[in-house]
């Protein structure tokens, strides 16, 4: 995009830093990447308290507008963006909106990104006011907006098919990583110690405890199949929906001595955690786009993931990809140790392929067909 300086105002009103999981991710690789490249676009980021010092990297290179509310409440979200937001924009010349829904007040073009439609095949997996808002919201929120901006093919056809958009209104804009990923990750040894692992071999599932996640069906694979008893499956991240399941799985199936709750770490030990790992696994269920796969890639973690929804699409040929049945995944880790040198190449070259630089590219493609 060439000519005059173009203000584009970005709503992150939704992103709690570190709630939200990969969404919040995905938005600041984004900026990441635009920060890199020449561009007309002058971004504006309308973040919540806090933003700034959860991503002192943007603040340095972006105009940050802080709203007057926490976010912890939702309806008081919502209605910021109808009003506040909406003043706060009107002269922008576009506005991005982040978090899957749209205001019905607020200037025009708009670029709306829809991360997943996972509320309409697993609306069990959600509570009834955020299904019934979701439900009402989103199929206009897609229609009304002038470009959608989704992270993978899967989620494409999911919003075609699900709101009838057009497939010139959608633009697939991918996750990217950072080049600096794995720079300061925790050596081996050190995590060795800090969180028991012993010498023997190591699984990661970097994931909060949602039901989707897969905690419970990894666990019945390492009880049943898995059953080196010097393999720690470490489990990386909060507490979600199925918290209490997974606790009543890890006791009732007896895995209690080689299940390692790590819970919420450092960049820096995530990282070594998956660059050490034996495998990164990801039987997840529903995905728009699974960055763990790429991060795991990156840091030359093989990976084992499920076939379900964009997991293929985003693992290509680089990871050993299985159906999520207990018995299709007997031999997954004897395959991931023995392939391990194959998957690791094959695995850098793919992660290679999602840079930020490159999601900022697609995004300004978002941005140009809104504004042309």
């Amino acid at each position: 995009m060439t000519g005059s300086p173009i203000d584009v105002a970005i709503n992150l009103l939704w992103c709690r830093p570190g709630k939200v999981g990969g969404s919040e991710d995905y938005l600041v690789r984004q900026l990441l990447g635009l920060a890199e490249i020449e561009s007309v676009i002058v971004p504006t980021l309308y973040v919540l308290p806090g933003f700034a010092a959860a991503h002192p990297d943007l603040a340095g290179v972006f105009r940050l507008v802080e709203a007057p509310i926490s976010g912890r409440n939702r309806l008081r979200r919502i209605r910021t963006e109808q009003r506040w937001l909406a003043r706060q924009t009107k002269a922008s010349k576009l506005v991005h909106h982040g978090g899957g829904t749209l205001p019905t007040r607020g200037g025009r073009p708009t670029v709306l990104t829809i991360h997943d439609l996972q509320y309409l095949r697993y609306p069990q997996y959600f509570g009834r006011f955020k299904r019934s808002y979701l439900r009402r919201v989103m199929p206009r929120s897609a229609r009304s907006a002038d470009i959608i901006a989704v992270p993978s093919h899967f989620v494409r056809e999911s919003v075609m098919d699900a709101f009838g958009i057009d497939a010139e209104r959608i633009v697939v804009v991918p996750h990217g990583l950072e080049p600096t990923m794995g720079a300061a990750a925790t050596d081996e040894s050190s995590l060795r110690e800090q969180y028991q692992l012993g010498a023997g071999p190591v699984v990661v599932l970097p994931a909060m405890t949602h039901p989707h996640k897969g905690h419970v069906f990894l666990l019945r694979v390492l009880a049943e199949h898995w059953t080196d008893p010097d393999l720690r499956l470490v489990l990386i991240g909060g507490q979600g929906a199925a918290e209490d399941t997974v606790q009543r799985a890890i006791a009732e199936l007896g895995v209690a001595d080689r299940v390692v709750r790590a819970g919420r770490v450092t960049q820096a030990d995530r990282d070594g955690l998956l660059r050490m790992a034996t495998a990164m696994v990801f039987p997840s269920e529903y995905e728009g786009f699974g960055a763990p796969i790429i991060e795991a890639m990156a840091l030359g973690a093989p990976v084992i993931c499920s076939d379900r929804t964009s997991l293929p699409e985003v693992a290509g040929d680089a990871a050993i990809i299985r159906p999520l049945e207990t018995g299709e995944w007997a031999d997954a880790l004897d395959q991931a140790i023995a392939r391990r040198d194959v998957l690791v190449r094959a695995g850098r070259a793919r992660a290679g392929q999602y840079t930020a630089v490159r999601s900022a590219e697609a995004v300004l493609e978002a941005y140009g067909l809104a504004l042309s």
